[in-house]
């Protein structure tokens, strides 16, 4: 079957699902809100804001790198630089401008910008150092680009998975976040969220595949598979992860760094048992081959 006509077909069954289940919600009085209170989570509220702001610059960054072909230029230090230098601003804000006066007047490890940061860049980096090689294995994906190595991943994709999954993680928090303050709480609710996070989960995952398609790159063995298999296979992150960093610093009750940081450590484990447990259903064997580090199509002999 052709590949855009199953991913119609994938969508528009998820949307009717969602359609069904909506029937069974109780609304509130009040429309919800997609956003955090501003009053009563002023810090929380500003970072979302930040982040979907800062998305759309560095969204136009790399489609102008893709679109333009600008990769073709880049070497291994060019790629840290720009994936380094796109994941700074999200980095080092917490410590050089905090967001608001609230944010301002409290201890670092207190700030929802830094705790926020520290659960995505911990479950990023998870993701590249373990899960990229179930990707080697069962998709048979394959990075090319000159690139210092950590495991045998790319090492400027962990800062370029930071921005990624700091966009996909504020718009998994407004999705949720309107379901929550539009409809009663109820076991329709439940579903109804579960459901969606699974729909977003797959959609995430087949939008990042299919934009970065022209990309050289990053290839795959069988590009059908990696768009309607390899979504679910990739989504599995989201499921996991979307509904654990919405519930950071969410109510009045605020975690700890070290909270923050064992949720993001749970979460990815979830995430790797998760993986490999599918893996063994589909019987492929599994061996992680990296070195600790390498460079590979580098200038010079650098291994």
């Amino acid at each position: 079957m052709d590949i855009v006509l199953t991913m119609v077909l994938i969508f528009l069954a998820q949307l009717a699902l969602l359609g069904l289940l909506s029937f069974a919600l109780a609304p509130y009085s009040v429309p919800g809100n997609w956003l955090p209170e501003p009053k009563g989570n002023e810090s929380k509220y500003l970072y979302e804001v930040w982040a979907l702001k800062y998305s759309i610059f560095w969204i136009g960054c790399f489609a102008a790198i893709v679109a333009f072909q600008m990769y073709e230029r880049l070497d291994e230090n060019g790629y840290m630089l720009v994936c380094g230098g796109l994941a700074a601003p999200l980095l080092l804000q917490p410590f050089l401008a905090p967001l608001g006066p609230r944010e301002a007047a409290q201890p670092l490890a207190q700030r929802y910008s830094f705790k926020a940061n520290a659960w995505i860049f911990i479950f990023s980096h998870i993701g590249n150092y373990w899960y990229t090689h179930y990707f080697y294995t069962v998709l048979k994906a394959r990075y090319t680009m000159p690139a210092w190595r950590l495991n045998d991943v790319p090492l400027a994709l962990t800062f370029a998975t930071h921005f990624y999954f700091t966009t996909y993680h504020t718009f998994s928090n407004l999705m949720l976040r309107k379901i929550e303050t539009t409809w009663r709480p109820s076991s329709a609710r439940a579903v109804f969220t579960a459901a969606s996070v699974v729909a977003f989960a797959y959609f995430t995952a087949f939008m990042e595949t299919f934009t970065i398609s022209a990309y050289p790159d990053y290839s795959f063995e069988d590009r059908f598979m990696a768009y309607t298999v390899g979504s679910a296979f990739y989504g599995i992150y989201f499921i996991v992860s979307f509904p654990v960093f919405y519930l950071l610093d969410e109510t009045a009750a605020k975690h700890t760094l070290f909270q923050a940081c064992m949720e993001a450590l749970g979460s990815g484990m979830l995430v790797l048992m998760l993986l490999d447990l599918v893996r063994l259903l589909l019987g492929i064997p599994f061996a992680m081959k990296g070195a600790l580090w390498s460079c590979t199509d580098c200038k010079g002999a650098r291994h």
